[in-house]
């Protein structure tokens, strides 16, 4: 057994998981600890393609609690990566350079192409549905799309996540009408052309779904008091489930949506956003269903330290 950490760093959150992983291929992992944080890294980056001090200043403090934990529990190896809010910001260094020295691994700035890979790897270790798979990870900033059985055979990332769309349409409390029009109309021709060049995308025999947006939409559906990654791991999420949640989220102000049972109040304000991203997916490529996957990304990292 090899113990690995690995570190996620989203425009909208910071997350860990520690494991053990037999370095067998395909042997299952046992979680020795999983955290997540909001840290909006990603605040005003869409607008001024810069990060902000404060956002900087939040997510290294989590990374140094992140590499506490990492310590103490002995990870021989640590892989650590930066998503989209990193891609896009011009003055990525000055996050890069102060987040290297509070972890003490050098975060790896992803591609979405990257993204995207382990996303699928990640979600599909453990999957017990028909194949081949159509892997859809809603971000922060970005989406992205993947085709595969096995590996993926297709994949494309595109610019729209739960803070983005939010940042980009949504300014009314609760969002008015025609901005909720106007974020599912050019989300709806961003999904549209990218099924058009992702062979495979809509013929797909399951739908998977991971990341915040789609697990908070799964809880709320469950009215989950408190978070049961059991409960929301491998929970078939019904697309008219999807559409009741999501009418009910985008007609409420913001501390009304903060009551709901299984929504995490510090992602209240971009909830709405992400719902359009995942029920424009749905609609737009036709699926009736969503395969919620708990495990993403982080255990993409994690596997590929075999």
């Amino acid at each position: 057994m090899t113990r690995v950490g690995a570190v996620d760093i989203g425009t909208n959150s910071t997350r860990l998981l520690v494991a053990e992983l037999d370095d067998g291929a395909g042997a299952p992992l046992q979680t020795l600890d999983r955290r997540m944080r909001i840290t909006r890294l990603g605040a005003g980056v869409d607008a001024t393609r810069t990060l902000a001090p404060d956002a900087v200043d939040r997510t290294v403090d989590v990374l140094r609690e992140y590499r506490r934990a990492i310590e103490e529990l002995g990870a021989e190896r640590v892989r650590a990566t930066a998503t989209s809010a990193a891609r896009d910001a011009t003055n990525r260094d000055d996050f890069l350079g102060p987040a290297r020295a509070a972890l003490g691994v050098e975060p790896e700035l992803l591609s979405g192409e990257e993204e995207a890979r382990l996303s699928f790897l990640g979600a599909t270790a453990d999957i017990d549905a028909p194949s081949p798979y159509l892997v859809v990870d809603i971000g922060g900033g970005s989406t992205e799309l993947v085709v595969g059985t096995e590996e993926p055979t297709g994949l494309v990332s595109l610019d729209v996540g739960c803070v983005r769309v939010t940042e980009q349409f949504l300014e009314s409390d609760p969002p008015a009408p025609e901005e909720l029009s106007d974020a599912v109309s050019v989300v709806r021709d961003l999904v549209a052309d990218a099924a058009r060049g992702l062979p495979g995308a809509t013929e797909a025999s399951t739908l998977v779904g991971l990341a915040g947006t789609i697990t908070t939409v799964a809880a709320i559906e469950l009215g989950l008091v408190a978070y049961d990654r059991d409960r929301i791991h491998h929970f078939r999420l019904t697309r008219d489930a999807a559409e009741d949640v999501f009418r009910t989220l985008a007609t409420e102000t913001l501390d009304e949506r903060r009551q709901n049972p299984g929504l995490d109040p510090g992602r209240a304000d971009v909830i709405v956003g992400g719902a359009i991203v995942l029920v424009t997916i749905l609609r737009t490529l036709g699926f009736g269903e969503l395969l919620v996957s708990e495990a993403d990304i982080l255990d993409g990292l994690v596997l590929s330290q075999r």
